[in-house]
Parts: structure tokens; C-alpha cells; sequence
């Protein structure tokens, strides 16, 4: 018997609506990621993109433990000498808290082209309002532990 892998024609995306709102940033990120990479999908396969699309909205209202908010900081280097640069969580997340949860999911996602695949299903906005209505997509509730 062989290992049934699915074709490109047979993996049906949905599309998902994730409300941020209250929700811890990490605990938000996992569960997106999950589905990003189809592994709540019973036709998951490591090396396939079988994941479904995911809405995240109210980006803005999204809340972070402990001491991350006063702490954490957010590093990128530029390629050029002396071209680290360094940015604040509080205020990053005052300019753009849509770039935080986006960034905060890519990291969870694998570091390969396949991941880069992935992350381009994810639409992050930071009201309650979103363009995507065409697609139909389905509220998901993740449940606060």
C-alpha cells in the first residue's frame, strides 16, 4: 500500500475571520499558524501547503503578559554597517499593532519557501473591518486558555 499524498487539485482552502481582540499575542499566533500550515487539516502533508486563508482583525486590541509591553524590543539589521535598528513594542504597536501580530505569526511558521507561501494567506487589519467579504469567510472562535 502507498502513502496517499494529495494533489494540487483536491486541497479546498477556506477562509477564516479571527477576532483579536483580548486575546494574548503568542497564544493568537500558534493557533494561526496552525492553520496557516493546514495541520488541523486531516490531509496535512510536511511538505504540501494545505493550509486555509486567515482574516485577522481588531490587530489593535490584541493584549500581551507580564512585562513585554515595557520591555520587549524589536531588532533588524539593514545590511549596512552600524545598521541595526531598534524599535520599541509600545511604540510599534502604537504605529503599526497590525505588523506586530503579522510578525509575531511569521516567526511561528517554518523558515523555508514554503513558509513564505504561507504567510501570504494572512491578512492582518487593525479595525473591525475587512475587504474580504467576497470570499465568504467563517468566524473562528479560539477559545482563551
Amino acid at each position: 500500500m502507498s502513502t496517499y499524498f494529495p494533489k494540487a487539485e483536491e486541497i479546498v482552502r477556506k477562509w477564516y475571520v479571527v477576532d483579536a481582540s483580548g486575546q494574548t499575542l503568542g497564544r493568537l499566533a500558534s493557533r494561526v499558524a496552525l492553520i496557516l500550515m493546514g495541520k488541523e487539516n486531516p490531509r496535512y502533508t510536511p511538505f504540501l501547503d494545505t493550509g486555509d486563508h486567515v482574516i485577522v482583525i481588531n490587530a489593535d486590541k490584541v493584549k500581551t503578559t507580564g512585562m513585554k509591553s515595557e520591555q520587549k524590543v524589536y531588532q533588524h539589521y539593514t545590511g549596512y554597517p552600524g545598521g541595526l535598528r531598534t524599535e520599541e513594542f509600545r511604540k510599534r504597536f502604537e504605529r503599526k499593532p497590525e505588523l506586530i501580530v503579522e510578525e509575531a505569526i511569521k516567526r511561528m511558521l517554518p523558515k523555508t519557501k514554503l513558509g513564505e507561501h504561507m504567510i501570504t494567506k494572512l491578512q492582518v487589519y487593525r479595525g473591525d473591518k475587512h475587504p474580504h467579504e467576497a470570499q465568504k469567510p467563517e468566524a473562528l472562535a479560539l477559545e482563551s486558555r
